[in-house]
């Protein structure tokens, strides 16, 4: 390919000011590792080689430039770039500051940054993000709560936070989210609940959840279901009474 057809990002190196140190040891590559480019892959290899230079671009106008060298700096310097107005920036300090740092980023606007936040937090301070106005932060807050902890998200407008939590949910506490409005989760419910706590799903007006209910009742609760409307689930009930001869 000429150079005329090369449509990588370049530099000029005659202003650049690590002409006369990098770029003569061979430690910046224009066109491939190459900070002053305006381009990503080149400003993260010219960092991965040249560490020790991300502090003279923790303040730099480029957004992608502070991000990268966010990699790369001291937790002291990464604590003075929290109120950084671009969210990729904020998303390198929510992934690399220590916990007890993170307390300002609980509320910060990016849904990435409480996500990660959501993420990293010890579960005894995850539920001042439990109601959280993004449904993906309220999953991972559901993923890693306390199961004891899980009673406050059982209403949870969105169905796959209510998913993360009928999964998890303590056994003996099932019953409360048997009447959910989700399918989906009834049968999470009838899957994990007690035995004897199945009779309500062996009747749910979605057959699926009758038929993992059905896999599990008691027998003497499946004679109704011999007859069921549902072909899947007059099979799986005529196996358990096969199998129990």
């Amino acid at each position: 390919m000429s150079r005329e057809d090369d449509a990588t990002p370049r530099a000029d190196c005659r202003n650049c000011p690590h002409r006369d140190d990098r770029l003569q040891k061979g430690r910046c590559h224009p066109g491939d590792a190459c900070v002053g480019a305006p381009s990503g892959r080149q400003i993260a290899r010219f960092f991965k080689i040249n560490p020790d230079l991300a502090e003279q671009y923790a303040g730099d106008p480029f957004w992608e430039r502070r991000a990268i060298a966010a990699r790369y700096l001291s937790i002291q310097r990464l604590l003075r770039m929290l109120d950084d107005p671009d969210e990729v920036v904020r998303r390198v300090l929510a992934y690399r500051l220590p916990v007890e740092s993170l307390g300002t980023l609980v509320n910060d606007p990016d849904r990435e940054v409480r996500v990660t936040v959501a993420d990293r937090l010890p579960p005894e301070q995850l539920e001042q993000l439990a109601q959280d106005e993004d449904y993906l932060v309220r999953q991972y807050v559901a993923r890693r709560l306390k199961t004891g902890r899980l009673f406050r998200l059982l209403r949870d407008p969105e169905r796959e936070v209510r998913k993360t939590v009928a999964s998890r949910l303590p056994v003996e506490s099932l019953g409360l989210m048997r009447d959910d409005s989700s399918s989906e989760i009834r049968r999470i419910v009838a899957a994990r609940i007690e035995v004897d706590a199945l009779g309500p799903f062996l009747q749910d007006s979605d057959w699926r959840v009758r038929l993992v209910a059905s896999q599990r009742a008691p027998l003497e609760q499946l004679e109704a279901l011999r007859d069921d409307p549902d072909e899947d689930v007059r099979a799986a009930v005529r196996k358990r009474f096969e199998q129990s001869r």
